[in-house]
Protein backbone atom coordinates (compact mmCIF):
# COMPACT_ATOMS: atom_id res chain seq x y z
CA UNK A 1 0.00 0.00 0.00
CA UNK A 2 1.70 3.30 -0.96
CA UNK A 3 1.53 5.77 1.99
CA UNK A 4 0.21 8.79 -0.60
CA UNK A 5 -0.38 10.98 2.76
CA UNK A 6 3.31 11.45 3.10
CA UNK A 7 4.48 11.56 -0.29
CA UNK A 8 1.66 14.47 -0.67
CA UNK A 9 3.59 16.44 2.38
CA UNK A 10 7.13 15.72 1.11
CA UNK A 11 6.51 16.48 -2.34
CA UNK A 12 3.68 19.51 -1.48
CA UNK A 13 3.40 20.78 1.26
CA UNK A 14 6.97 22.01 2.04
CA UNK A 15 7.06 23.80 -0.75
CA UNK A 16 3.66 24.59 -1.19
CA UNK A 17 0.97 24.25 -4.02
CA UNK A 18 -0.51 26.51 -6.48
CA UNK A 19 2.33 27.73 -9.32
CA UNK A 20 4.63 24.78 -7.96
CA UNK A 21 1.52 21.63 -8.96
CA UNK A 22 0.86 23.97 -12.54
CA UNK A 23 4.37 23.95 -12.82
CA UNK A 24 5.04 20.33 -12.01
CA UNK A 25 1.58 19.54 -13.84
CA UNK A 26 2.66 21.36 -17.20
CA UNK A 27 6.58 19.71 -17.40
CA UNK A 28 5.21 16.15 -16.82
CA UNK A 29 2.22 16.76 -19.78
CA UNK A 30 4.06 19.07 -21.99
CA UNK A 31 7.70 18.83 -21.89
CA UNK A 32 8.56 15.36 -19.75
CA UNK A 33 10.85 13.05 -22.03
CA UNK A 34 8.24 10.34 -20.20
CA UNK A 35 5.06 11.76 -22.09
CA UNK A 36 5.78 8.60 -24.06
CA UNK A 37 3.14 8.05 -27.10
CA UNK A 38 0.54 4.79 -25.91
CA UNK A 39 0.76 3.01 -29.04
CA UNK A 40 4.33 3.08 -29.95
CA UNK A 41 6.46 2.21 -26.66
CA UNK A 42 8.68 0.61 -29.31
CA UNK A 43 7.79 -0.89 -32.83
CA UNK A 44 7.52 -4.25 -31.61
CA UNK A 45 5.23 -3.46 -28.41
CA UNK A 46 3.30 -1.37 -30.93
CA UNK A 47 2.46 -3.95 -32.66
CA UNK A 48 1.45 -6.54 -30.06
CA UNK A 49 -0.26 -4.00 -27.85
CA UNK A 50 -2.57 -2.54 -30.94
CA UNK A 51 -4.93 -5.59 -30.51
CA UNK A 52 -5.61 -5.83 -27.19
CA UNK A 53 -5.44 -2.24 -26.07
CA UNK A 54 -8.20 -1.51 -29.30
CA UNK A 55 -10.34 -4.48 -27.93
CA UNK A 56 -9.76 -2.40 -24.49
CA UNK A 57 -10.97 0.80 -25.67
CA UNK A 58 -14.17 -0.52 -27.30
CA UNK A 59 -15.27 -2.70 -24.04
CA UNK A 60 -14.34 0.06 -21.79
CA UNK A 61 -14.62 3.53 -23.57
CA UNK A 62 -17.05 2.25 -26.23
CA UNK A 63 -19.15 -0.08 -24.82
CA UNK A 64 -19.87 2.16 -21.63
CA UNK A 65 -23.37 2.50 -20.42
CA UNK A 66 -22.20 5.30 -17.22
CA UNK A 67 -24.71 7.06 -15.31
CA UNK A 68 -24.14 11.04 -14.11
CA UNK A 69 -22.54 9.92 -11.12
CA UNK A 70 -18.88 9.03 -10.16
CA UNK A 71 -18.72 5.35 -10.57
CA UNK A 72 -15.24 3.92 -11.27
CA UNK A 73 -14.53 0.90 -12.64
CA UNK A 74 -11.08 -1.05 -11.25
CA UNK A 75 -10.28 -4.61 -12.73
CA UNK A 76 -8.09 -6.31 -14.74
CA UNK A 77 -7.98 -6.73 -18.83
CA UNK A 78 -5.54 -9.47 -20.29
CA UNK A 79 -2.04 -8.26 -19.17
CA UNK A 80 -3.01 -4.90 -17.57
CA UNK A 81 -4.89 -3.53 -14.88
CA UNK A 82 -7.23 -0.68 -15.41
CA UNK A 83 -9.71 1.97 -13.49
CA UNK A 84 -11.76 4.00 -15.49
CA UNK A 85 -14.82 7.06 -14.00
CA UNK A 86 -17.38 8.30 -15.88
CA UNK A 87 -17.73 11.88 -17.28
CA UNK A 88 -20.08 14.54 -16.02
CA UNK A 89 -21.11 16.08 -18.97
CA UNK A 90 -20.91 13.16 -21.18
CA UNK A 91 -21.60 10.31 -18.89
CA UNK A 92 -20.32 7.58 -21.36
CA UNK A 93 -17.36 9.16 -21.88
CA UNK A 94 -15.16 7.71 -19.48
CA UNK A 95 -11.35 8.76 -18.22
CA UNK A 96 -9.16 5.32 -18.26
CA UNK A 97 -6.03 4.74 -16.07
CA UNK A 98 -4.06 1.93 -16.83
CA UNK A 99 -0.99 0.24 -15.39
CA UNK A 100 1.02 -2.51 -17.09
CA UNK A 101 3.10 -5.39 -15.01
CA UNK A 102 6.22 -4.90 -17.20
CA UNK A 103 7.10 -1.73 -16.41
CA UNK A 104 6.79 -2.91 -12.32
CA UNK A 105 3.24 -0.77 -12.49
CA UNK A 106 4.84 2.01 -11.96
CA UNK A 107 3.80 4.06 -15.39
CA UNK A 108 0.50 5.27 -15.24
CA UNK A 109 -1.25 5.42 -19.04
CA UNK A 110 -4.12 7.71 -19.44
CA UNK A 111 -7.06 7.76 -22.00
CA UNK A 112 -10.39 9.40 -22.23
CA UNK A 113 -12.94 9.53 -25.02
CA UNK A 114 -14.75 12.00 -26.44
CA UNK A 115 -18.49 11.88 -28.48
CA UNK A 116 -19.03 14.25 -31.13
CA UNK A 117 -22.06 13.93 -33.63
CA UNK A 118 -19.84 16.08 -36.05
CA UNK A 119 -18.54 14.47 -39.07
CA UNK A 120 -16.86 16.90 -41.54
CA UNK A 121 -15.70 14.04 -43.29
CA UNK A 122 -11.17 14.48 -42.69
CA UNK A 123 -11.39 13.04 -39.40
CA UNK A 124 -9.25 10.02 -39.93
CA UNK A 125 -6.32 12.66 -40.48
CA UNK A 126 -6.12 13.57 -36.90
CA UNK A 127 -5.72 9.63 -35.89
CA UNK A 128 -1.79 9.71 -34.53
CA UNK A 129 -1.57 13.21 -34.25
CA UNK A 130 -1.46 15.65 -31.11
CA UNK A 131 -4.57 17.94 -30.91
CA UNK A 132 -4.20 21.08 -28.20
CA UNK A 133 -6.59 20.77 -25.21
CA UNK A 134 -6.53 22.51 -21.35
CA UNK A 135 -6.61 20.30 -18.79
CA UNK A 136 -8.17 22.65 -15.68
CA UNK A 137 -7.02 25.51 -17.47
CA UNK A 138 -3.12 24.23 -18.61
CA UNK A 139 -2.57 23.83 -22.20
CA UNK A 140 -1.33 20.67 -23.49
CA UNK A 141 -1.85 18.04 -25.81
CA UNK A 142 -3.74 15.37 -26.26
CA UNK A 143 -2.86 12.36 -28.69
CA UNK A 144 -5.62 11.44 -30.86
CA UNK A 145 -5.44 7.01 -30.68
CA UNK A 146 -8.29 6.40 -32.64
CA UNK A 147 -11.72 7.31 -34.19
CA UNK A 148 -14.50 4.97 -34.14
CA UNK A 149 -18.43 5.38 -35.32
CA UNK A 150 -20.93 5.34 -32.17
CA UNK A 151 -24.54 6.01 -31.98
CA UNK A 152 -25.03 8.33 -35.16
CA UNK A 153 -21.29 9.95 -34.36
CA UNK A 154 -17.58 9.27 -33.45
CA UNK A 155 -16.31 8.56 -30.74
CA UNK A 156 -12.08 9.89 -30.26
CA UNK A 157 -10.46 7.99 -28.06
CA UNK A 158 -7.18 10.02 -27.28
CA UNK A 159 -4.38 9.61 -24.69
CA UNK A 160 -2.00 12.51 -22.54
CA UNK A 161 1.02 9.63 -22.47
CA UNK A 162 2.37 7.63 -19.84
CA UNK A 163 3.94 9.23 -16.85
CA UNK A 164 5.82 7.92 -13.49
CA UNK A 165 2.95 6.73 -11.15
CA UNK A 166 3.36 8.58 -8.05
CA UNK A 167 4.15 12.05 -9.54
CA UNK A 168 1.12 11.97 -11.86
CA UNK A 169 -1.37 10.89 -9.29
CA UNK A 170 0.03 13.30 -6.54
CA UNK A 171 -0.23 16.06 -8.81
CA UNK A 172 -3.16 15.03 -10.66
CA UNK A 173 -4.91 14.77 -6.93
CA UNK A 174 -3.95 18.51 -5.95
CA UNK A 175 -4.91 19.70 -9.43
CA UNK A 176 -8.67 18.29 -8.71
CA UNK A 177 -8.87 19.54 -4.45
CA UNK A 178 -7.73 23.02 -5.51
CA UNK A 179 -9.77 23.81 -8.79
CA UNK A 180 -12.66 21.26 -7.52
CA UNK A 181 -12.93 19.59 -11.06
CA UNK A 182 -10.90 17.95 -13.52
CA UNK A 183 -11.60 18.73 -17.16
CA UNK A 184 -10.81 18.72 -20.59
CA UNK A 185 -11.35 21.14 -22.95
CA UNK A 186 -10.08 20.46 -26.57
CA UNK A 187 -9.50 23.53 -27.81
CA UNK A 188 -8.26 25.13 -31.44
CA UNK A 189 -4.76 25.39 -32.54
CA UNK A 190 -2.29 25.87 -35.18
CA UNK A 191 -4.32 24.47 -38.55
CA UNK A 192 -7.30 22.87 -36.16
CA UNK A 193 -10.73 24.03 -35.13
CA UNK A 194 -12.20 22.15 -32.54
CA UNK A 195 -15.47 23.37 -33.63
CA UNK A 196 -15.07 21.43 -36.42
CA UNK A 197 -14.64 17.95 -35.04
CA UNK A 198 -16.43 18.57 -32.01
CA UNK A 199 -19.84 20.14 -31.23
CA UNK A 200 -19.38 19.40 -27.12
CA UNK A 201 -15.62 20.52 -26.33
CA UNK A 202 -15.53 20.14 -22.89
CA UNK A 203 -15.89 17.06 -20.15
CA UNK A 204 -15.08 16.80 -16.30
CA UNK A 205 -14.63 13.91 -13.99
CA UNK A 206 -14.78 13.46 -10.40
CA UNK A 207 -11.93 12.48 -8.71
CA UNK A 208 -12.90 11.69 -5.13
CA UNK A 209 -12.37 8.29 -5.56
CA UNK A 210 -9.41 8.39 -7.11
CA UNK A 211 -6.62 7.31 -4.99
CA UNK A 212 -8.29 4.44 -3.75
CA UNK A 213 -9.03 3.17 -7.12
CA UNK A 214 -5.55 3.90 -8.06
CA UNK A 215 -4.74 1.52 -5.30
CA UNK A 216 -6.56 -0.89 -6.52
CA UNK A 217 -5.42 -0.65 -9.99
CA UNK A 218 -1.58 -0.93 -8.59
CA UNK A 219 -2.83 -3.92 -6.43
CA UNK A 220 -4.49 -5.81 -9.09
CA UNK A 221 -1.36 -4.99 -11.50
CA UNK A 222 1.21 -6.44 -9.57
CA UNK A 223 -0.61 -9.95 -9.10
CA UNK A 224 -0.41 -9.91 -12.80
CA UNK A 225 2.01 -13.22 -13.90
CA UNK A 226 3.69 -10.93 -16.44
CA UNK A 227 6.27 -13.25 -19.01
CA UNK A 228 8.22 -11.24 -21.23
CA UNK A 229 8.45 -12.38 -24.64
Amino acid sequence: KINWLNYNEKTFRDRGSGPVVLQQFIFLTKFSPNKTNLMCINRFMRWILFISLHLLVFLILILSHAEAREEWTVTRFEDYSYASVSGEIQFKDKFVFILMPEDNCSEITTMFSFYTWNDPGDHRHLIDRNIPVKLNGIETTAEVITILPATDGLKYVLSLGTYPIIEYTMISKTLYEEDKKYEIEIVDGLDFKAAKYFDITVNRWKLENFLPSIEKAIKICKEINYKPA
